[in-house]
């Protein structure tokens, strides 16, 4: 097979992919959340479920009534509210550092900033932010500001690399840059929520439910031993 149709089959599979995973789980809908709101809660959902994630976000609203408010406090205060969602010290230090580090560069805690700078700037802006890493930067851009970045956690990770779209052992890093410029950017959110939907329910990292999977045809994953795990 040429490189041009092993190329032309991948884009296949990939728009086939997202079109049979928004049949089973629909469009998603748009996020009702500021930036600033989208940034403290992608921080607190790492290493941790999304259950978790909700509960300790919703902890630290009902503590502080704002983010100056919470800077107003103690890391050990803030911490104790958001134990639930786990490694609460150090996600902590991480949200008020990245809270003082906005309102020292903005004047207020604000993100709306980064709407004067293009994509790449704003990136960058984000990654130096403490605690702030690839899938958190693109999370923030293409929910908070509508910006064409492709947030990869290690669902999409996972499953990027089990249907052959990515390299098998590709680093999130490296997955996100590939899948940005195969998914078609209005295709970005529906890709990144409904693999992770995906791989919650059937694409499981142990004990995959293959029999079930609506992408079975088309994922080279089942007839691949060697790259299960």
């Amino acid at each position: 097979m040429s490189k041009e149709m092993a190329t032309k089959n991948a884009c296949d599979r990939l728009f086939e992919c997202i079109r049979r995973l928004e049949g089973v789980y629909g469009l998603p809908g748009s996020l009702r959340s500021g930036p600033v709101d989208i940034l403290v809660t992608t921080i607190l959902s790492q290493n941790t479920t999304s259950a978790n994630t909700h509960k300790a976000f919703k902890m630290l609203k009902s503590a502080y009534p704002d983010y100056e408010t919470l800077l107003g406090a103690t890391d050990e205060e803030i911490a104790g509210h958001i134990k639930c969602g786990g490694l609460a010290n150090i996600k902590a230090g991480r949200i008020r550092e990245a809270l003082e580090r906005i309102k020292k560069d903005a004047g207020s805690i604000d993100l709306e900033f980064l709407t004067e700078m293009g994509p790449e700037a704003a990136q960058d802006y984000l990654l130096a932010l403490p605690g702030v890493g690839p899938k958190t930067a693109a999370v923030v851009l293409l929910f908070g500001f509508g910006m064409p970045r492709l947030p990869v956690d290690t669902h999409v990770n996972r499953l990027s690399r089990r249907l052959g779209f990515v390299p098998e052992g590709a680093s999130i890093k490296d997955a996100q840059i590939v899948l940005e410029k195969i998914v078609p950017r209005e295709k970005y959110c529906s890709f990144h929520v409904n693999l992770i939907r995906h791989g919650r329910a059937v694409c499981k990292a142990r004990s995959p439910r293959c029999g079930e999977c609506v992408l079975r045809d088309i994922c080279p994953y089942p007839d691949a031993p060697s790259q299960k795990g």
